[in-house]
């Protein structure tokens, strides 16, 4: 297994020129059903591989080749959603996995099936692309002008010798990749926020497209066209905005994930920031008890949840050794007077040679005592 996947990693120019055949054939060349299934089934396969990779990312950099991998993904799930429009128009029929898609989701009530597109393909617009379409365009504009402030403070530690010139130069590295990152992202969320609009063009026209097809030259009802164009329609739009917002999440987390020494995958990092303090716990907890006595609300499932809580606030208190830790550690004040930070033992003597008016005794006193004739 292992020398097959070198083999392949040799022929990566190969499977990428394979990969834009793919595309143009798509949009040019009628092609078969059971091709689309492959097609359509490879499409969300990478959708989720990809948002997953994205969940457990430890560094942007780490997937700096997103917002390529966001092009890339938007042009093949276009190009799917403009071959099963043609297979739809043409002949009524767009491969299995649409027409299963639709009836599970519809359910023979065509209003639902739309219903649940319309959700999604707002959630999709309206929530996460706009939110992290914003996030990536002020991040890119913080990440560029925080660049010159960031290769001054380089320079300083080379000067300094803190930093060795090889260090020096991986970190100004670093620092381009992040600020091409970061712009790329912002131009990669265009392609998110079009893939989304894209969607709900295609489905309107399908739908328009297919009745006025089914009437026209398949002399259908109206009724008898809604329902099968209807059900090709929602099951076709739902197939392409399922993997569109699981690479338009991917993208949210991707911009949100903030850079840190120390940085861990998503998961682990909400985790061990969420169990830092029992305190939020323990008040969701009553939150839930409370929510319990409201007549009408499903008791047993607030008290279950009351519980978990409960239980999870006590293990993170006994791992605190007992004691519920705070937002920042207090700061030790000496009794004795106030605290002095040296300055006092120098000034006050400047003071005391000043009273009498006389700078020549001021300006004499700090020499003496920094050997500094400029000091003054």
């Amino acid at each position: 297994m292992k020398r097959i996947l070198e083999n392949l990693g040799r022929f990566h120019d190969v499977a990428f020129v394979l990969f834009f055949g793919i595309i143009v054939a798509l949009l040019i060349i009628p092609l078969p059903t059971v091709l689309i299934d492959g097609l359509i089934g490879v499409n969300m396969a990478l959708a989720v591989m990809i948002m997953v990779a994205a969940l457990y990312l430890r560094s942007v950099l780490d997937l700096s080749t997103f917002p390529a991998i966001v092009l890339l993904t938007t042009l093949l799930r276009l190009a799917i959603s403009v071959a099963t429009t043609r297979l739809i128009l043409a002949e009524g029929d767009a491969g299995h996995i649409i027409t299963a898609f639709g009836n599970f989701v519809v359910e023979g009530n065509v209003i639902v099936g739309l219903v649940i597109f319309l959700i999604v393909a707002l959630v999709q617009f309206i929530v996460i692309t706009k939110g992290a379409e914003r996030i990536a365009e002020v991040t890119a504009r913080f990440t560029l002008d925080a660049m010159p402030g960031k290769q001054m403070s380089i320079d300083a530690d080379v000067r300094a010798g803190t930093c060795t010139p090889e260090d020096a130069r991986a970190r100004r590295f670093k620092l381009e990749k992040e600020s091409q990152f970061f712009g790329s992202m912002d131009g990669a969320m265009r392609f998110v926020k079009g893939d989304a609009i894209a969607g709900l063009v295609i489905i309107i026209v399908n739908l328009i497209g297919g009745m006025l097809v089914g009437m026209l030259q398949k002399n259908m009802s109206a009724g008898e066209a809604l329902k099968k164009y209807s059900l090709l329609t929602v099951g076709d739009g739902l197939i392409a905005q399922i993997p569109s917002m699981f690479i338009a999440v991917a993208a949210g987390i991707v911009v949100t994930r903030v850079m840190k020494e120390d940085a861990q995958d998503v998961g682990r990092d909400i985790a061990e920031q969420l169990a830092k303090q029992a305190r939020p716990l323990m008040i969701a907890a009553v939150f839930c008890i409370a929510l319990s006595l409201i007549p009408g609300f499903p008791t047993l499932v607030f008290l279950v949840l009351a519980a978990i809580f409960m239980a999870a606030a006590g293990a993170i208190f006994t791992r605190n050794g007992g004691q519920i830790p705070l937002l920042s550690k207090p700061v030790a004040v000496s009794q004795d007077g106030p605290v002095s930070d040296g300055k006092d033992e120098f000034i006050a003597p400047i003071a005391a040679h000043g009273q009498g008016g006389d700078s020549g005794s001021i300006v004499g006193y700090v020499y003496d005592q920094t050997g500094n004739p400029s000091a003054g």
